[in-house]
């Protein structure tokens, strides 16, 4: 179960992940002490957070397929 969690976290820290994060909480600061519209705060966030949740999904479904291919092109046995 220990293992689960490092992983998790390790993969929190790649590039993408930080920069969601830094965006999601530099938006809602703005959007707290009012230097954003709560219309434009809501468009930036689900862009940012659909386009983080897109490429995850993408990389499963990437990986899925490479796991996919690699059965198929194993010779069956008999």
């Amino acid at each position: 179960m220990g293992e689960i969690w490092v992983k998790r976290l390790s993969n929190l820290l790649c590039v993408k992940s930080i920069v969601t994060l830094i965006l999601s909480v530099a938006f809602a600061y703005l959007a707290i002490v009012g230097k954003v519209s709560s219309q434009d705060f809501l468009t930036v966030f689900s862009v940012v957070i659909a386009f983080y949740f897109g490429t995850q999904s993408q990389r499963l479904n990437d990986k899925l397929d490479t796991g996919e291919s690699k059965k198929s092109s194993l010779p069956e046995e008999k």
